[in-house]
């Protein structure tokens, strides 16, 4: 019998540097408005997530500083790279997310930008900051886990 994989999920961005620098306390799945010629943009795999955040504006979660890459075939309908994009969330999401980034030192940062089903959709992380210690630390521990597994190749 045959197992599904992943159906239909194709990962467009990776947010890599996220993870070293933040603490992920939840991670949230969104889908984003956008325009034809961003849509086309994504597809063509030309995005960057890696500077974005997220903000609450007027109720709604906004996705600030994700860079997508004007479109070449796009004519008079072309989009800015840098625009804000709303975030589609639920209303209870919506009142969950921005009580935690009301807190002190806890934001919303990009993890994943990925198609599903032919949608859109954005991994939001709810982070707090890293300090320096805590990078040093993860780092360490990265490091060793590598040499582990050296020393294990080796003796068998």
């Amino acid at each position: 019998m045959k197992q599904k994989t992943n159906s239909g999920l194709k990962i467009i961005s990776l947010n890599r540097k996220a993870s070293f620098n933040f603490f992920f306390e939840n991670i949230y799945e969104a889908g984003i408005v956008l325009k034809g010629s961003e849509i086309k943009s994504i597809r063509a795999g030309k995005v960057n997530i890696s500077d974005a955040y997220a903000i609450e504006r007027e109720g709604e979660i906004v996705l600030i500083n994700s860079n997508i890459a004007s479109y070449k075939q796009a004519s008079f309908s072309d989009h800015n790279p840098y625009d804000d994009r709303k975030l589609l969330l639920n209303k209870k999401e919506i009142n969950k997310l921005i009580g935690k980034i009301n807190r002190e030192g806890f934001t919303l940062i990009p993890t994943k930008l990925y198609l599903k089903k032919g949608k859109a959709k954005i991994e939001i992380a709810v982070a707090k900051g890293k300090k320096k210690y805590d990078k040093r630390q993860t780092k360490k521990t990265r490091d060793w886990n590598r040499d582990k597994a050296r020393y294990v190749r080796k003796s068998s």
